[in-house]
């Protein structure tokens, strides 16, 4: 069933201007094809013949203008306020993704001020020790219950591996904790420490499978609790050593270590020491493993200059770093250097 468009009225001057202004952004759109629909009025833009194509139903025309100035943080603001919806939201995402010079235009433009401000914001939630806390808190600790509901039963907030093409989440993150396990060559004489508990699946994964002793940390107390009952539930108290500290704050030596997709969290400003951290807690010739969120080399910078949805709703201070960042962050900070890098993107 299509959304219910605006009403049949006419639109006020300003209105019709920032529609006009929009308009004329959309009709650089390449691939796919997108209709904006707005009561008995319908325009499309790009190629007309494509399979790949969604609609917009403007439902208050006030979307054109939050649009223009706001570019996509505002466009999605303006979804959760009802002033839009689209027939298929993945689509209409996956149009935008393969016409990034249009995305990248309509967040460069007018938007500015908009911007200006989520920036302001933004830098408010540096991720110092008790800005990381309040950065987490406002993410992880909205309930178990919550993540209950989309997780697997590893409770694996992050990419799985997945076997083959008809494999379950859970197989995913199963396959994905093994392939961190024999990366890193887990073996009963060691020590790994993890560095972002979530709930605590690769800790108890590791210990029960591996044998090895974990040490374990997280500053979100939803997942501290979760995880302290399922080691003890697990019968593995004398193996996992779950502790609530940020990671700066970490003392002793280990002979692996492990964080997974927690590095998007540690802020731009924080890489080198992030790294110098790890380096300090790995004995000589340890090893570490990283999985993370990365962004492509050249539109870092842009990365840094901009503040979109998911770091001004989902994940505040968060930052998405690039391999050349990660690679000079660790070399500088803690004089380590890569020995292997595996690119798992069509699995996310």
């Amino acid at each position: 069933m299509k959304p219910k468009s605006s009403s049949d009225q006419a639109i006020s001057w300003s209105s019709r201007l920032c529609r006009s202004l929009l308009f004329a952004k959309l009709r650089k759109l390449r691939e796919g094809c997108l209709t904006v629909v707005e009561h008995d009025r319908e325009t499309s833009f790009g190629d007309l013949s494509s399979p790949l194509r969604a609609s917009i139903y403007v439902q208050q025309e006030d979307f054109f203008r939050r649009v223009l100035f706001g570019g996509g943080l505002g466009a999605a603001e303006a979804m959760l306020q009802g002033k839009w919806a689209s027939d298929d939201l993945t689509v209409l995402v996956r149009i935008f993704a393969r016409n990034m010079h249009l995305s990248d235009g309509l967040d460069r433009g007018i938007g500015w001020l908009r911007r200006a401000v989520a920036r302001c914001e933004h830098a408010f939630r540096r991720n110092t020790p008790s800005g990381s806390k309040r950065n987490i808190l406002s993410h992880y600790d909205l309930g178990n219950e919550f993540y209950r509901l989309f997780l697997d039963e590893t409770m694996s907030y992050s990419s799985g591996i997945f076997p083959h093409r008809n494999a379950t989440m859970y197989e995913a993150s199963v396959a994905k904790l093994d392939r961190v396990c024999t990366t890193l060559n887990l073996r009963p004489d060691d020590h790994l420490l993890e560095i972002g508990s979530g709930w605590g699946g690769l800790a108890v994964h590791a210990a029960k499978h591996y044998g090895c002793r974990v040490t374990t940390t997280t500053i979100s107390d939803e997942q501290y609790q979760y995880g302290r009952e399922l080691i003890q539930a697990e019968g593995l108290e004398d193996r996992v050593t779950l502790l609530r500290k940020d990671y700066r704050t970490l003392t002793g030596t280990f002979d692996k270590l492990v964080s997974i997709e927690m590095i998007e969290a540690v802020g731009h400003e924080y890489f080198a020491e992030y790294f110098r951290v790890c380096g300090e807690r790995l004995k000589p010739d340890g090893m570490m493993l990283l999985q993370g969120i990365v962004i492509a080399d050249e539109r870092y910078r842009q990365h840094l200059r901009s503040v979109d949805f998911i770091r001004r709703y989902i994940f505040p201070g968060g930052c998405l770093p690039s391999v050349s960042v990660m690679t000079q962050a660790a070399g500088d900070g803690a004089g380590m250097r890569a020995l292997q890098m595996e690119d798992i993107t069509p699995h996310y």
